[in-house]
C-alpha cells in the first residue's frame, strides 16, 4: 500500500517526533511518528497501523486508481442523488439597503408573477416529483418574505404534490431576518419550512451601518429578536459579512448573541464570510467566493477560532465542488430564467435556460470539469475545492474553463483549521492515547 496523494502532513503540536496526517478526502486525522512517516514515504509499510490508516483513507492500494476514482467522484454523486435543490428568487426587492449587495446593480423591485410561480410548481412536479425525486426549495431574493403570498402558494401545492407522489418536499429561507418572526414561522412550518439563513453583520454598531433599513434605521435589534423567537422552531444558519477594516470586531457579535438567548445550541452553524467586491457577497454566500488576499489569510482562521472557542459551530472542511458542477441544483430567478449560481444572475451569457424553454447544455458556458487536468488531479487539495469558485474566476476576467486555484489559501490556513478541529471538535485525549507509532488518532469529524 502507498500513501494517498490527497493527504497533508503537519508537525504534531504536543508530541515531539510525531506528525499529524490529514486526509483532505475523508477529513480524518492520524498521529504517527516521523520515523513511520519516513518509512511510508519510502514504500515500507509497517505491519502495525496499516489497517487503521487504510480505513481513514490515508493508505491506498493504487494511487493511480485513486486518481481515476477522484476524476469520477462528482459524476458518481450526480448519478446517485435523488434530492433536487432549487433556489427560487421570488423578488428583486428588499426592505434593507446593504451597501455591498451584489444585486444592487440590477435590483428593480421586480416580483415573480403568480403565472411564473404556477409554472414553477408544474415543472417541479412533472420533472422531479413525478419521477421520484425529493424537492428542497430555498426561497431567496431580494427579501423572500416580501413575497409571503407566493411562498404559501408554491409550498401548499408542492407539499400536496409530494404527498401524492410519495416523495418529500421541504423549504428553507435565505432572509435578512427582519420579517421572520415566530408567528410567520409557525404559519410556514406545516408546509415544509425546515430552516433559515439569517444575517447579522457583526456587533450591533457595525451591523446597523452595513445593513440598515431603507429608511436608514438600524436593523440589528429586530433581526436578533426574531432569531431568538424562531431558533427553537427551525434549523438556523447565521451568517456575518466582514470587511478588512472591521473583521477583528466581529467576535463581539458572538458575545452579544447570548444576551438575546441565542446560545451555541440554538444555531446549526455560524458562518463568517468576506465581502467580495462587485459580487458574490450575498446572504446566500457560504464563503465559496474566497480570495487569497493576505488579510483574508489571517481573518478566516481568526474568526473560525473565535467561533469554536465560544462553543458555536463553524463550517467544517469536507469534499465540496462549485455548485455549477452539481446536476441536482438550480437557481430560478423571478422571471423564470435558470442559472447555476445565484451570483450569476444578471449575466445573460450565464443563463442556462428557463421555465418555458427548459434546461440548456451548460457544460461549456459554466466550465464544467475544468479541474479534470493533471495539475488538479494530483493536488492534495483537490477534494476541498474541485477547481474553486467560478465567480472568482469570472471577477478576475478569466474564462470559466480556468480554475480558481486554492493552493495558496490552503497552504496558509489548513494547518490552523486542523489544529482548531483537534482542540475544539475532537477530544484531545484521543490524540494523547495513541501508543502504537502508526495508529490512527482521531476519526473523521
Amino acid at each position: 500500500m502507498k500513501l494517498s496523494r490527497y493527504l497533508k502532513t503537519f508537525p504534531s503540536p504536543d508530541r515531539p517526533g510525531h506528525v499529524l496526517l490529514y486526509s483532505t478526502m475523508r477529513g480524518s486525522v492520524a498521529a504517527i511518528s516521523a520515523e513511520t512517516l519516513a518509512a511510508l514515504q519510502a514504500g515500507d509499510v509497517p505491519a502495525e497501523g496499516c489497517e487503521a490508516l487504510a480505513r481513514l483513507g490515508m493508505l491506498v492500494e493504487d494511487p493511480d486508481a485513486e486518481k481515476e476514482q477522484m476524476r469520477g467522484l462528482i459524476a458518481r454523486a450526480n448519478a446517485e442523488t435523488r434530492d433536487f435543490k432549487v433556489s427560487v428568487v421570488l423578488n428583486l426587492d428588499c426592505n434593507l439597503d446593504c451597501g455591498y449587495c451584489f444585486e444592487g446593480e440590477f435590483r428593480c423591485g421586480h416580483y415573480m408573477s403568480e403565472a411564473t410561480a404556477d409554472l414553477l410548481v408544474e415543472t417541479l412536479v412533472q420533472k422531479r416529483m413525478a419521477q421520484g425525486w425529493d424537492v428542497t426549495v430555498s426561497f431567496y431574493g431580494g427579501e423572500p418574505l416580501l413575497s409571503l403570498d407566493l411562498i404559501l402558494r408554491i409550498s401548499q401545492r408542492l407539499h400536496a404534490a409530494a404527498q401524492s407522489h410519495g416523495v418529500r418536499y421541504a423549504f428553507t429561507l435565505v432572509t435578512n431576518g427582519t420579517l421572520l418572526d415566530r408567528n410567520t414561522a409557525l404559519q410556514l412550518i406545516p408546509l415544509g419550512l425546515q430552516g433559515a439563513k439569517f444575517t447579522l453583520d457583526g456587533p450591533q454598531e457595525i451591523h446597523d451601518v452595513q445593513r440598515p433599513y431603507a429608511s436608514g434605521a438600524g436593523s440589528f435589534d429586530v433581526v436578533a429578536r426574531n432569531l431568538a423567537q424562531v431558533c427553537n422552531l427551525i434549523s438556523i444558519q447565521l451568517g456575518a459579512n466582514f470587511k478588512r477594516e472591521n473583521y477583528r470586531e466581529f467576535p463581539r457579535l458572538l458575545d452579544q448573541l447570548p444576551l438575546y438567548g441565542i446560545t451555541p445550541d440554538k444555531l446549526a452553524v455560524m458562518m463568517f464570510t468576506p465581502v467580495v467586491s462587485t459580487g458574490g457577497c450575498s446572504d446566500f454566500n457560504s464563503g465559496c467566493a474566497m480570495s487569497e488576499e493576505p488579510w483574508l489569510l489571517e481573518a478566516v482562521p481568526f474568526l473560525r477560532e473565535a467561533t469554536l472557542a465560544r462553543g458555536y459551530r463553524a463550517p467544517t472542511l469536507k469534499p465540496s465542488a462549485c455548485v455549477v458542477e452539481l446536476d441536482s441544483t438550480l437557481v430560478i430567478d423571478c422571471t423564470g430564467k435558470f442559472y447555476k449560481c445565484p451570483a450569476f444572475m444578471g449575466w445573460e451569457e450565464l443563463s442556462v435556460g428557463s421555465l418555458t424553454e427548459g434546461l440548456r447544455d451548460f457544460r461549456v458556458s459554466n466550465g464544467i470539469g475544468n479541474w479534470q487536468i493533471d495539475a488538479c488531479l494530483e493536488c492534495s487539495y483537490l477534494p476541498l475545492c474541485f477547481g474553486g469558485c467560478r465567480l472568482v474566476t469570472k471577477l478576475q476576467g478569466k474564462p470559466l474553463s480556468e480554475v480558481d486555484c486554492r493552493r495558496k489559501f490552503y497552504d496558509a490556513t489548513l494547518e490552523q483549521t486542523v489544529l482548531q478541529n483537534l482542540t475544539y471538535l475532537a477530544p484531545r485525549k484521543k490524540v494523547a492515547a495513541q501508543t502504537a507509532p502508526a495508529q490512527a488518532a482521531v476519526p473523521s469529524y
